[in-house]
């Protein structure tokens, strides 16, 4: 029986591994990571759609769920866990989910993401509502645990999308708007954390930093509403007012730790 293997598992283009040196290996893992960009440029459209109907669920005081299991749901809780301090949003807002828990960040859960009804679970511990996003990431479009929570998501009216590497997938069927990025086969065969990977974390940068900016939480260029919990970031905050205000850097100090903000600060003396 002929088994049709997947495009994220068919395999690399580059023979031997073992024999290449370390140059080699080095320039054919680049080679072929040039040619992600490339392939999140086809599905722009797509991601287009997924932003504006997230915009428009967090504008109704909704929030932005992701699930997914190993490599795919690490990136969701990195892309979640980002939100906060760069844009000053609460957190809450954007929750990343991952098939086995919190202990699955850091070491795989056996199993974990063969459980189809798992993923709801996890999901209605947040009391997720029909105001919210659900976003399945899987790179391989067919983990269980991502389609059993798309799938029971739109039973209850909530809207849902997707990202994943491969065309035609369950989980893209799953999804109401699906992001399909086809990644092709990987340098090392099956190592999906390297270029669908890379194309995920390109996704989910361009859905929350579109999504914010759509929200008003970015001001020009410049992230405005940032927690400024560290001196790098206060550094940062100072050189905003100084090059919007065309102040000096006390002053700026100043205005920073009266305000709390960079936003308030600007608001203050705008």
């Amino acid at each position: 029986m002929l088994l049709l293997v997947s495009t994220t598992e068919s395999p690399s283009l580059f023979q031997n591994l073992e024999t290449l040196s370390t140059h080699e290996l080095l320039t054919g893992i680049n080679s072929v990571d040039q040619t992600v960009p490339l392939a999140v440029a086809k599905a722009l459209p797509q991601i287009e759609a997924l932003v504006e109907t997230t915009v428009a669920r967090l504008r109704e005081g909704g929030r932005l769920f992701y699930i997914g299991a190993g490599t795919s749901g690490r990136l969701g809780i990195l892309d979640a866990s980002e939100c906060p301090p760069t844009f000053g949003v609460p957190q809450g807002l954007v929750i990343g989910i991952i098939a086995g828990g919190d202990t699955a960040i850091r070491k795989a859960v056996e199993n974990a993401e063969d459980d189809t009804e798992q993923a709801w679970r996890d999901l209605q511990a947040y009391d997720i509502t029909e105001k919210d996003m659900l976003v399945g990431i899987a790179a391989s479009g067919r983990t269980p645990y991502v389609i059993g929570g798309l799938q029971q998501a739109r039973q209850q009216g909530i809207a849902t999308g997707c990202i994943v590497c491969n065309a035609g997938s369950a989980v893209a069927a799953a999804a109401e708007f699906p992001v399909e990025v086809v990644t092709g086969p990987e340098f090392l065969t099956g190592s999906t954390r390297m270029k669908a990977g890379t194309a995920q974390k390109l996704v989910l940068n361009m859905l929350t930093t579109a999504t914010m900016i759509r929200l008003g939480r970015v001001k020009g260029n410049k992230m405005v509403d940032m927690q400024l919990s560290n001196h790098k970031l206060v550094d940062r905050g100072e050189r905003m007012l100084m090059e919007e205000l065309g102040i000096e850097q006390p002053e700026a100090a100043a205005l920073l730790k009266q305000h709390g903000s960079v936003r308030a600060a600007l608001d203050a003396r705008q």
